[in-house]
């Protein structure tokens, strides 16, 4: 007896997926283009674009920060809350 299973088409082996190129290129984000080397706590104005209104930070994904960057500006944010410059939560 034969074991039951999935039958394999001809044209299956033929057939392999194609990988979409990256056109778009390499950002640096948006302290890495300006050079700095240490994120204020006191600069509401910046670390306001990256928290969301209930006061979530934004991740990496969507602020478009490097993982260093995102490091620096999470701990000046937490340092600006402890101050109380900003709030934790809305």
């Amino acid at each position: 007896m034969k074991a039951q299973g999935f039958k394999k088409s001809k044209t299956d082996g033929n057939k392999r997926r194609k990988r979409k190129e990256n056109v778009r290129e390499q950002t640096q984000c948006r302290f890495c283009r300006s050079k700095t080397k240490y994120v204020d706590y006191k600069d509401i104005e910046v670390l306001s674009k990256l928290l969301t209104h209930r006061g979530k930070i934004f991740s990496r994904k969507r602020s478009g920060n490097c993982a260093s960057c995102q490091r620096k500006v999470s701990l000046a944010i937490k340092r600006s809350r402890f101050i109380g410059l900003l709030p934790f939560t809305s």
